[in-house]
């Protein structure tokens, strides 16, 4: 039995349909916030104002010597937002979301999201092109456009993106709250996390939290997308699969005509054909056909052949033997005296 997505949706019958969320106004207030914030740190770094000279402060601190207890601990706890293992576990999350919901939207809507995420935050890591804390240079410098890739952090903004999806995607007020609490308590505790060790100044995870809430926000604009694209790979399927089924129910190629076996007479010839019978050489429809069955019919016994040769003997005669029948010396007994 087939347990896949497909199989779910083809077996059960359809849900109630799920509310989606909508661009509200309070949602396009909060977007409009979140980019004005965005921008206010971009420019704030690009004219090294005091955001760069606090990078710099905490930096110079470094939290890994001051606690270095927590290493150990904080080097697994950012894997929460690596893309790769998130995007593995948020997705078997989802998949099985959508075979239980009989929908294909959560799968779809991670995906949407993911893309929008590595393009946008991208795209903008290779524009500033900013080096890290481990490869600056020059001290109070804003280390922009030196070949690095940093700024927005990758890991702030794929932790509130992965784990935020699924508050996103919650179906009831209450495990939207708690999935919200859970999404913002992870990726907070990824993003300081890459300060404590490192690998990004404050800014750069400043800027990682609102990119990816900025995904997050816009996620109800790409809601009929998300229905097209479910509708469209739907349709995929059925097409391949109504060719799988034409495959395997195309006839067989007819088989060749069995040979018709004709009886013989009584009188040792062929029976008379059929009526509407044509023979072998004239047939128009398999040529040979008659010729055919007459080579496969049944062989007449040997008492059912006409004689060729005349009773008796059938070796010819010849004028220096003696027949059999007459007189002649009477040949001797095995054994006995040979006569006079």
């Amino acid at each position: 039995m087939r347990t896949d997505i497909f199989a779910r949706l083809d077996r059960e019958p359809e849900p109630p349909k799920i509310e989606t969320p909508r661009m509200s106004r309070h949602r396009i207030a909060l977007f409009g916030g979140t980019l004005a914030f965005y921008l206010a740190i971009v420019l704030a770094v690009l004219v090294s104002s005091w955001l760069v000279a606090l990078d710099w402060k905490v930096m110079l601190f470094r939290p890994y010597q001051q606690w270095p207890q927590l290493h150990a601990f904080l080097d697994y706890y950012v894997v929460l937002g690596q893309r790769g293992p998130t995007a593995v576990m948020v997705a078997a999350w989802l998949g099985w979301r959508s075979w239980r919901q009989h929908t294909l939207r959560p799968l779809l809507t991670l995906g949407i999201s993911l893309l929008l995420l590595n393009l946008s935050v991208g795209a903008v890591k290779i524009g500033l092109g900013r080096l890290g804390p481990h490869y600056a240079t020059q001290i109070g410098s804003a280390e922009l456009f030196a070949g690095g890739d940093i700024f927005p952090s990758g890991h702030t903004a794929n932790a509130v993106v992965t784990w935020g999806i699924l508050a996103y995607l919650a179906t009831t007020p209450r495990a939207r709250r708690y999935l919200s609490a859970l999404s913002a308590f992870v990726s907070l505790g990824v993003g300081l996390t890459t300060v404590y060790i490192g690998t990004h100044w404050l800014s750069d995870v400043l800027l990682g939290w609102a990119a990816g809430l900025l995904i997050l926000l816009a996620l109800p604009w790409f809601e009929p997308l998300v229905s097209r694209t479910e509708v469209w790979v739907l349709s995929v399927r059925d097409r391949w699969r109504d060719r799988l089924r034409q495959r395997w129910a195309a006839p067989a190629a007819p088989a060749a005509p069995e040979p018709v076996l004709l009886p013989r007479a009584p009188g040792g010839g062929h029976a008379p054909e059929p009526a509407g019978r044509t023979p072998a050489s004239g047939s128009t429809g398999h040529p040979g056909a008659a010729a055919r069955a007459r080579a496969h019919q049944t062989h007449p016994v040997r008492s059912e052949r006409t004689p060729l040769t005349p009773a008796g003997s059938r070796r010819p005669p010849h004028a220096d033997r003696v027949p059999r029948s007459g007189a002649g010396p009477a040949r001797p007994v095995a054994g006995g005296p040979v006569a006079p």
